[in-house]
């Protein structure tokens, strides 16, 4: 089954919050926001750009593991500059695609320069199951006449 719909979908429907911090914060700041937001990744934005990007492994792989402070470390020092990010009309196939092969959780979603959103990992797998739902009960209506219960 291939996957169906397209980024500019997913992001009409969870919508296009996109949390960002500048370089010039601290570690600390960032893991804050990633708290407080209950997401794993932030972008990191400098003159209204897309100049990188942080994420929880990035702070337990370059601050923890290495001994630093969040508190005395920018988030310049660890952020990962080279951003794979996505436009709205790409396929969910293609994405998923591209977060295997880059080994990415995050992808920002960006358009002419322009910060539209950010998809996870786990965004795209909710809009499969979703999608599979669907068709599944669409399947079952046509077959029996009768749309299924829910659960």
């Amino acid at each position: 089954m291939t996957p169906v719909g397209n980024i500019r979908e997913i992001l009409q429907y969870k919508g296009g919050a996109a949390w960002t911090i500048s370089p010039e914060e601290t570690v600390y700041e960032a893991l804050r926001i990633m708290a407080e937001k209950n997401v794993g990744a932030l972008l990191v934005t400098q003159n209204g750009k897309l100049a990188g990007i942080i994420t929880e492994r990035d702070y337990s792989r370059k601050v923890v593991l290495m001994g630093r402070s969040s508190k005395d470390t920018p988030v310049k020092a660890i952020l990962s500059g080279k951003v794979v990010s996505v436009g709205p009309g790409h396929s969910v196939e293609d994405c998923m695609r591209l977060m295997t092969e880059q080994r990415v959780r995050h992808l920002p979603v960006v358009e002419a320069e322009k910060i539209l959103g950010v998809v996870s990992i786990g965004d795209l797998v909710n809009w499969i199951i979703s999608a599979q739902h669907s068709t599944i009960s669409q399947l079952e209506t046509y077959i029996t006449g009768y749309p299924t219960p829910p659960a």
